[in-house]
């Protein structure tokens, strides 16, 4: 009898605890909380403070937005200052933070501050004190983070182990006080990832040295360098030489070439102006860039245009505008055809030095001479001995133009013997009878690559000559060349090149597609060329940030595009501005309110970053929902919209229950629902799931319909097209979906003005300060014969400039043959009749599974 009277008491207690928690719950979720945390504070010993406060400011049955919720509820619990404060200024703090004047903890801890330390409130002091409407613009946050990371976390064995410090040295920036916290620190996040790697890469690192030094427990107790996951400083390019300490033929060239640039990193970009540029070149680019900017030195842009029958003035203005968006701003820009003068002075000098001569072999009789395809013997060429005084005047007739192409080369006397065929006697001269884009017809020979690079890199007193392993063998000819005129002789390195699977990067392949008609062109987004991949909608910073990643090797790279589109789906999540979209609408009637309903919902184009701003959007008696959301037959763990189930509408007052449906031949053509409006002091249940809608509502504009919605696969069936037998048997048919008539909110319109406004301050404060750089330094001769090409904001601003999430749709971006009117007037968002939306979807939200 006692043990039942004992269990029966207990149960009892249990009973009366739980009612009581579930009181408290019901209460706490009324104001807004989630059932979560109402649960969680109900059990806490914050329960009773919460309560009275919440009951005290009437505040029971408010139904506010859970985070603003949060915000005043994590006021009452944790801030002390606040308990001291009258009546009527707790009613003054609450109301601030309902009408969002007062947005984030640290506004409300110095509004906190101003009412305790101030009897009466002057409403411009409370607002100045607090930071009411100030809004810290993220490119400033970027710009601070960047200039107050320690470089010394690169030496330490986990750099994250700073990141804390950073993001607290940066709150207390009198810039960034009023920086969105969560804004800041994803600031800081992606500033580590792409500098370190991320976090767990380190912890990784860290981890494997550790164990490094428990496996070697007999020698010596000796710290373990770690490598810093810093490109510049670690692997490839943390092992090459400082500036000067490559070998000259004469020590005063060393000193020549010290005191012509100050002991400063010069690198050099010189892409061939016979195409556009791709995912590989992302990697050159990157590395001369990034390794001189490291180092505070320079970098040039030259264009090795010594191919004239090649190139094409489109190449040219391409290769700017690729290297531009990419974020880097050339030292100089320079052509080789600037130097053909000094150019064709080296090359009488090489010949007067017996050290070249003038050949009339053909080219096959050049292959035999080098041994053929058979690899037999090899013989010099019988011009090879020529007297010098014949090959002077030789050259000179090729220069008249005497000679058709083929009859006659300028070749330079190298070593036959030596087993390298870059030392076999190579091409510095050839005729040409193409008139040249910069020079026209005045010179009728051209000199070659082998000859011209090396001498242009001594000319630009380049002091470190990147190129990819491809040039290893060249590296011997680039310094005889050099030591044979006895003039700056670079050092020239070497890295592996980086290759994606699953398309390729072959202009002559290319050329074949676009030719064909198998895609867009050039920049067709399924392309990984660089101006393929900015139509998709790909950030210039995902790319860095996924070249970075690579880390920088002898190694070539043959990346799975899986990885590179992680790369980009990282960098999104926490950049791009939210919309939604309906990629396959279905018509969702609400049956529990009149015709006219009308609703104006407040939206942000993101619910943790304040600083994206938001809009407003109609809600309406008819809306529309993605088919995805709704199954007739839903099992349990299905939380969509189904008969009888309770849904949310994101950024709707109240949640709907589905009520019937309409079929037609078997097809789901429209679903009704009733609105679950709070109704005699009913509660209104808690939906376990939010789907996406846009309303139909003429006087708004909405909703807007999307002409294309362009969905992108991979373009080829093989991870290795280039060695397919036929590359065109190849394509995937599947590589590009179109889909017509998804719908967006109306709100793309303000997204659209705000997205391209931003972009067109920040290319035009770029471009000025870039204009500014270029004036304030003295022009060579040089440059001041290459007046262009120039330096645009046009060569920044693009439709793909506007990007958003779709929830469960993916990343999306406007394609540029999008025609918004509006956005481009940059004035009225509203839409004009003649605009046409088109979408490329950059990534899914998630990776493909097979």
């Amino acid at each position: 009898m006692i043990q039942h009277f004992e269990s029966s008491h207990s149960s009892a207690h249990l009973l009366i605890i739980k009612m009581v928690d579930d009181s408290l719950i019901s209460q706490f979720e009324s104001f807004g909380l989630s059932p979560a945390k109402s649960t969680e504070y109900a059990k806490s010993k914050y329960s009773t403070v919460l309560l009275d406060n919440l009951h005290q400011l009437n505040l029971i049955e408010t139904h506010l937005d859970e985070k603003l919720a949060t915000l005043i509820t994590s006021t009452i619990t944790t801030n002390k200052a606040y308990n001291s404060l009258s009546r009527d200024k707790k009613l003054y703090l609450i109301d601030k933070i309902r009408i969002s004047h007062l947005k984030e903890s640290n506004q409300v801890n110095e509004a906190v501050d101003y009412l305790t330390r101030n009897d009466s409130i002057n409403e411009t002091d409370f607002n100045a004190h607090t930071g009411v409407g100030v809004v810290v613009p993220k490119h400033l946050i970027e710009q601070i983070a960047q200039k107050s990371l320690d470089p010394a976390s690169a030496t330490l064995p986990n750099p994250w182990s700073t990141h804390g410090l950073l993001i607290k040295s940066l709150k207390q920036n009198s810039q960034l006080k009023w920086s969105n916290p969560l804004e800041l620190k994803g600031v800081v996040d992606s500033l580590y990832t792409s500098t370190y790697g991320t976090r767990d890469e380190c912890n990784k690192r860290q981890k494997d040295a550790a164990k490094n030094t428990q496996k070697t427990p007999n020698k010596p107790s000796q710290p373990v360098s770690e490598p810093s996951s810093n490109i510049f400083e670690q692997g490839f390019l943390g092992a090459l030489h400082k500036p000067g300490e490559n070998p000259q033929v004469k020590p005063e060239l060393r000193e020549q070439h010290l005191k012509a640039t100050g002991g400063k990193v010069i690198t050099r970009f010189p892409p061939e102006p016979n195409g556009f540029l791709h995912i590989g070149h992302s990697k050159a680019i990157t590395i001369n860039f990034g390794y001189a900017d490291h180092f505070n030195g320079h970098t040039y842009l030259r264009y090795d245009d010594t191919n004239p029958e090649a190139e094409e003035q489109v190449y040219f203005e391409s290769i700017l505008e690729t290297v531009r968006w990419l974020g880097f701003e050339p030292w100089k820009i320079t052509y080789s055809s600037d130097y053909f003068p000094k150019l064709y002075e080296l090359a009488i000098e090489l010949i007067k030095r017996g050290k070249a001569y003038v050949d009339h072999s053909t080219g096959e009789q050049m292959q035999q001479q080098r041994g053929g395809e058979e690899r037999g013997p090899r013989v010099p060429s019988p011009w090879r001995e020529r007297p010098i005084s014949e090959s002077l005047d030789a050259f000179e007739q090729m220069r008249l133009g005497v000679f058709q192409p083929g009859e006659a080369t300028l070749r330079m006397k190298q070593d036959y013997t030596d087993g390298n065929p870059q030392m076999w006697d190579l091409v510095a001269y050839r005729v040409l009878k193409a008139p040249h884009h910069r020079t026209a017809d005045a010179w009728k020979i051209y000199p070659t690559y082998d000859f011209t690079h090396c001498l242009v890199d001594s000319f630009e007193q380049i002091s470190h000559s990147l190129c990819t392993t491809e040039f290893v063998l060249s590296r011997v000819s680039y310094e005889w060349l050099c030591d044979a005129l006895e003039v700056y002789k670079p050092r020239q390195s070497e890295y592996g090149r980086l290759n994606m699977q699953g398309t390729v990067m072959s202009k002559r392949k290319i050329m074949k597609l676009v030719k064909d008609g198998h895609v867009r062109g050039w920049d067709d987004a399924r392309l990984y060329t660089l101006i393929g991949l900015r139509r998709r909608g790909v950030p210039p910073s995902a790319i860095l940030s996924f070249v970075k990643s690579l880390g920088v090797s002898t190694a070539v790279s043959s990346i799975q595009t899986s990885r590179f589109e992680q790369s980009v789906r990282s960098d999104l999540e926490s950049k791009a501005p939210r919309l939604m979209a309906v990629v396959d609408p279905l018509k969702l009637v609400i049956d529990n309110v009149d015709e006219d309903y009308y609703l104006q919902v407040k939206k942000p184009f993101h619910p943790k970053i304040s600083s994206f701003g938001d809009a407003a959007i109609p809600f309406t008696k008819h809306v529309y929902m993605d088919r995805s959301d709704f199954r007739v037959d839903a099992d349990a763990n299905y939380f969509r919209m189904a008969p009888g189930r309770v849904v949310g509408l994101m950024n709707a007052p109240y949640p709907v229950k589905c009520t019937s449906w309409r079929e037609e031949n078997g097809r789901v053509t429209e679903v009704h629902a009733e609105l679950l409006t709070p109704r005699d002091g009913e509660k209104v249940p808690k939906p376990k799931a939010y789907i996406q809608w846009v309303a139909q509502h003429a006087p708004s504009h909405s909703p807007v319909r999307v002409d294309e919605l362009r969905i992108f696969n991979q373009l080829f069936k093989s991870d290795n097209p280039a060695a397919a037998p036929d590359l065109v048997a190849d394509l995937n048919p599947h590589s590009e979906e179109i889909v017509r008539g998804a719908l967006v909110d109306i709100s793309i319109y303000q997204l659209a003005k705000n997205e391209l406004n931003h972009a067109r301050k920040y290319a035009q404060d770029r471009t000025a300060t870039a204009k500014k750089d270029v004036q304030d330094r003295e022009m060579s001769a040089e440059e001041k014969r290459s007046p262009t090409p120039k330096l645009t904001p046009d060569q920044l601003i693009g439709m793909e400039c506007v990007r958003f999430q779709a929830l469960r749709a993916g990343f999306f971006a406007l394609d540029k043959d999008t025609v918004l009117n509006a956005a481009n007037e940059g004035t009225d968002i509203a839409p004009h009749t003649n605009d046409r939306i088109v979408l490329n979807r950059i990534v899914s939200l998630k990776a493909a599974t097979s």
